[in-house]
């Protein structure tokens, strides 16, 4: 095999190791999936393609995507030293699909100098080509909590595959991408995109939020406002070369939940909507029903011991039961 060879059949290792920290189980499988790109590469060569033929229809994994200025002018001065990786249009001749490197591509359309763009031409399916998409971006970057609920929610709603499909593609558990969901569809796109990733924003509090948002239906249109005023007054403060926050959608995130806070807490010393009401069979006491917000506590503290025998054994039936009934009226 000669060095030029060798060479070309390295690039798309080199992705997945550059500045990669040690290595872990995620980081394991994530290499895998770049090889498995590298190896689906046509002749493992490098070619110059016309910006136009290249469509960009992936899965949006990024909040808050970087400006290309800077990255146009290193191309024009420098060349672009890293291929993006596409793979061919499945009905369209030379017609290509971006697999990743939209930045690189971008800052090329860009420019008035550099007309072509350097590529490797991957036989790659949906799945894998996904994959690859992930596991490039995971190399650079992570993705934030929010970002990756929002990419699981996108997969899931656009028919990609089951949750477990995307539980796999993602290194994480199904358990994990149907919470991740969740959160994802309470908070909504519009407020998401609003914050930006959170970086370090985990997901106890991003579920939190949620939580917030669903139980007291507040405008998600009076929270965007809030994260769009402290991203611009961010902004500004980086125009006016001031310390800026380290992260501003990190502090989007932390106003929008003082917001949520204020809108919905309650008064001193008791909860909204908190009720306890006494239950009696037979006209004895028998224990207690708390309600507050969502939550239903049903205490039975003196009740025959067979009778809560009986019920332990079939709560679930009686609780479906219950269920039905109101359901329907009855």
């Amino acid at each position: 095999m000669t060095d030029s060879k060798k060479k070309r059949m390295s690039m798309l290792d080199s992705l997945a190791t550059a500045g990669a920290p040690p290595v872990t189980g995620s980081m394991m499988s994530s290499n895998r999936a770049l090889r498995s790109a590298r190896d689906a590469v046509d002749a493992h060569h490098v070619w110059e393609l016309d910006p136009a033929e290249i469509q960009d229809e992936r899965y949006s994994d990024r909040l808050d995507p970087q400006d290309v200025h800077d990255l146009r002018t290193s191309i024009e001065q420098n060349g672009q030293t890293v291929p993006i990786l596409v793979r061919r249009h499945p009905t369209e001749t030379n017609r290509y699909l971006l697999v990743y490197g939209r930045r690189r591509l971008e800052a090329i359309r860009a420019s008035d100098k550099v007309s072509r763009v350097r590529a490797l031409i991957a036989n790659l399916d949906d799945t894998a080509a996904l994959r690859a998409q992930v596991s490039e971006n995971t190399g650079r970057r992570d993705l934030s909590y929010i970002e990756r609920a929002l990419f699981a929610q996108e997969l899931l709603e656009s028919g990609f595959g089951t949750q477990a499909q995307i539980a796999d593609v993602l290194n994480a558990t199904r358990s994990a991408v149907s919470m991740s969901v969740s959160v994802a569809k309470a908070v909504g796109k519009a407020l998401a995109n609003a914050i930006g990733p959170a970086h370090g924003v985990g997901r106890p509090r991003w579920e939190a939020l949620a939580k917030e948002l669903s139980d007291t239906g507040i405008d998600p249109d009076d929270l965007c406002r809030v994260a769009r005023d402290v991203r611009a007054k961010a902004a500004a403060s980086e125009l006016l070369e001031e310390e800026p926050h380290a992260d501003p959608s990190v502090a989007a995130f932390e106003a929008v939940a003082r917001h949520a806070k204020r809108k919905v807490g309650p008064p001193p010393g008791k909860k909204p909507g908190s009720t306890t009401r006494g239950l009696v069979i037979d006209g004895a006491p028998v224990g207690v029903l708390k309600r507050s917000g969502r939550a239903v506590r049903l205490d039975l503290t003196d009740v025959d011991d067979a009778f809560a025998e009986w019920l332990d054994a079939r709560a679930q039936d009686v609780l479906e039961e219950l269920h039905d009934r109101w359901r329907g009226g009855r």
